[in-house]
């Protein structure tokens, strides 16, 4: 698992299993926001699974499936009032960290000036340049 700062509350990471709970707790993290739907490949942990170890580590958890091509301005509002409201620090995953770093660089907009979105997206590792016109639209 490799975890890659957004900033100083906010993890992205791929994929997690059950296992990385507890290091993640160790870690600090209090939240967790998911946004990967369950079967999206064979062999991937259900989110309950992620769930029930979040639980029984002291981790609040949410989630909010989203698939990359369709994500909608309100699914960025939605994530937005997930950011505001779990306890920080967060942890957001999906499959490769992509689709929710793309949520949090579209409930951004607005709040910081599109260019340090981008900026902090890349210095993460994700070009959001695919999504910079829904930011300046």
């Amino acid at each position: 698992m490799e975890l890659r700062r957004l900033n100083s509350q906010l993890a992205v990471a791929g994929q997690i299993n059950p296992g990385d709970v507890p290091e993640l707790a160790a870690e600090g993290i209090r939240a967790i926001i998911c946004n990967r739907p369950d079967g999206e490949a064979p062999g991937q942990p259900k989110y309950e699974e992620i769930e029930k170890a979040a639980a029984a580590n002291g981790i609040k958890i949410a989630y909010q499936p989203v698939v990359t091509t369709s994500i909608s301005d309100e699914d960025a509002v939605t994530f937005g009032k997930l950011l505001e409201e779990l306890p920080k620090p967060l942890l957001i995953y999906c499959r490769s960290g992509l689709r929710s770093t793309a949520l949090w660089a579209l409930s951004q907009y607005g709040k910081l000036p599109v260019e340090d979105i981008v900026k902090t997206a890349a210095t993460a590792g994700y070009d959001i340049k695919p999504f910079l016109l829904r930011l300046v639209r």
